[in-house]
């Protein structure tokens, strides 16, 4: 049976503006400088320069301050912000020109962020630009040296090497390799060929390149070096062969560190099954990771804050990316003031309405963006500067003993802004100290008690811990049940749980496979 019923729901809805300036707080500062980039792509009205909203505000009627994420509503300066210093936009008046003609013969791909080290001089320099031969590039060039019978067999290597992932690895079965010629390329082979012509590209360099899985890619390894017998004394083939029958029949007792079992089968001394080991572990995991070509881009950590240390008075700055110079273009404020002027009479027509239009909506939301950042920088220094009140003593001392229990909500209740604002603030952050550059999440931690009553950052326990595994004899390593005794003569009374998760939080292994010989 149908009926209708009458309830009433509180819910909250974000705007637009609510959910850019989310993600303008959440991304990291190497990431801003992109961002505030595709606005002035998309955004003709901003411009990079000081800011210069009060003018247009006198043009529109009272500015907005500071937009607060909670209330869909701009808010007053926070009431300790004598404390809490960013730099203001300063009015700067700038010389435009021909705007418009400049802005369609200039790319605004081209735009930068100026900061400290910025010079005219660096952007006209010609970079030069590195030719790379590419991983698979490689392998084919080795299959031209090869002799090849016929075109179907040319055509089963290049199969082969493009299956081969930037690992080095053949993760294709040669099942799928045939089935892939037939439909593709309507060539009909049998799994041997298949076989055959892999034999010869895994004596291709990088040495291992084509194995199937990691044994196979070891074995392919040492049996490289065996082939440079010659050159070898009777020392290192007994070790390299001792290696390879290692990895052949026994990689599952290699893999689980059973070294007494390995001993007692093979039948040789501590010394020789610790240099056989040695051996295998030298071996390259993933072939193609030393190739130059198939190296991945390397990533650096750019600080969003940086704390220094005034003889005892730490001081707090901000990345001076997070603080750029942006202002609402003249060019488009002087036609708005033309088209109004122009419009005051009754000879409007649908065109200068539109121009109007659309040019307002470019201001505002350039001025919507520059009131965004500034709010970012704001926010992202207010909860910087409670977070290094809060644990004061160990960015003065580096120690990590120091590191007080401090979770969001702490933050969220010093600063007044809400937590999952905290959250987004302090997600993927970093900040530079005299003692390295740090997360802002390891700053973060639940509180305990010590066996005295003393409250106590489970980080401090995590460093006792770890401090305990790397003192540990690695022939027999600690389990997590000594490991929870140790912790308690320390005055921790921990659960052996407890101390597991901690251990697979800082990604140590279990006791087993940490032995050692």
């Amino acid at each position: 049976m149908l009926k209708q019923t009458i309830s009433q729901k509180m819910l909250q809805k974000l705007s637009p503006q609510q959910i850019h300036l989310m993600k303008l707080l959440q991304i990291p500062t190497a990431m801003l400088e992109q961002r505030i980039k595709e606005e002035m792509e998309i955004n003709p009205a901003l411009e990079e320069g000081d800011n210069d909203l009060d003018e247009y505000a006198e043009m529109e009627g009272p500015s907005d301050e500071g937009y607060d994420l909670e209330s869909d509503s701009y808010n007053q300066e926070p009431e300790d912000s004598d404390e809490i210093k960013v730099d203001e936009y300063r009015e700067d008046p700038f010389e435009f020109g021909n705007y418009l003609d400049d802005y369609i013969e200039d790319d605004p791909s081209s735009y930068k962020l100026r900061g400290e080290g910025y010079s005219n001089e660096e952007e006209d320099k010609a970079l030069p630009i590195a030719v790379e031969q590419s991983f698979h590039d490689n392998l084919e060039q080795q299959l031209g040296l090869l002799y090849m019978g016929d075109e179907q067999q040319q055509a089963i290597a290049l199969q082969i090497i493009g299956s081969i992932d930037d690992d080095g690895y053949l993760r294709r079965d040669i099942k799928s390799i045939v089935d892939d010629l037939m439909f593709t390329q309507s060539i009909f082979v049998v799994e041997a060929e298949v076989k055959d012509m892999l034999k010869q590209i895994q004596r291709f360099d990088p040495p291992g390149v084509g194995a199937r899985d990691l044994q196979e890619c070891l074995f392919i390894q040492l049996n490289n070096k065996l082939e440079q017998e010659p050159h070898l004394d009777d020392e290192q083939i007994a070790l390299l062969r001792l290696a390879r029958t290692i990895v052949k029949d026994y990689f599952e007792e290699f893999t689980k560190k059973h070294y007494d079992k390995l001993q007692r089968q093979l039948n040789v001394s501590d010394d020789m099954l610790k240099s056989a080991i040695d051996e295998i572990i030298r071996l390259n995991p993933k072939p193609a990771s030393g190739f130059n070509g198939g190296a991945r881009e390397v990533q650096y950590v750019v600080p969003d804050f940086i704390i220094y240390n005034r003889d005892g008075e730490l001081e707090l700055t901000l990345n001076a990316r997070n603080a750029p110079d942006l202002h609402i273009s003249e060019q488009y404020k002087d036609m708005l003031k033309s088209y109004k002027t122009s419009m005051r009479g009754n000879n409007t027509n649908r065109n200068q309405r539109e121009a109007v239009m659309f040019i307002r909506q470019k201001i505002d939301a350039a001025k919507w963006f520059i009131d965004a950042i500034k709010q970012r920088q704001d926010t992202m220094y207010r909860t910087m500067y409670a977070i290094m009140q809060y644990q004061y003593d160990y960015f003065l001392t580096g120690d990590a003993k120091r590191l007080r229990p401090m979770i969001l909500q702490d933050v969220a209740d010093i600063t007044g802004l809400d937590i999952s604002t905290i959250s987004r603030v302090t997600s993927s952050k970093f900040v530079q100290t005299e003692f390295g550059t740090r997360r802002l999440k390891e700053f973060f931690s639940e509180s305990m008690q010590t066996t005295e009553g003393e409250e106590v950052s489970t980080l401090e326990v995590k460093k006792i811990l770890k401090d305990l595994i790397e003192a540990e004899n690695k022939k027999k390593p600690l389990s997590d049940e000594q490991l929870t005794a140790d912790l308690l003569e320390k005055g921790y009374n921990i659960a052996r749980r407890t101390v597991a998760k901690y251990r697979e939080q800082m990604n140590i292994p279990v006791a087993r496979l940490r032995k050692g010989l």
